[in-house]
């Protein structure tokens, strides 16, 4: 292996790894709404539903606040995705 393939195998791990740190540090941990909470929302980013199956469910919607920050809440909610609603 000579010294170039070397040098860019290297560079590829080294920017692996960054892009694995920056990827952990967008990840939000959600808090559990509870009844009353404020929630300062200025976008949503996504709302995605925990489980597939019918009934109640969790979920967790990923936001923006008004100040720019990524923010999380989990909640439960009915699920949407049932074949059958009775």
């Amino acid at each position: 292996m000579n010294w170039k393939n070397l040098t860019l195998a290297s560079l590829f791990a080294v920017f692996s790894l960054a892009a694995v740190g920056a990827n952990a540090a967008d990840a939000v941990k959600p808090h559990q709404y509870m009844y009353g909470d404020h929630l300062d929302i200025a976008k949503v980013l996504s709302v995605n539903e925990g489980s597939a199956s019918c009934g109640v469910v969790n979920a967790q919607l990923t936001y923006l606040d008004s100040m720019g920050q990524k923010q999380a809440v989990g909640y439960r909610t009915i699920a949407q995705n049932c074949a059958q609603d009775n």
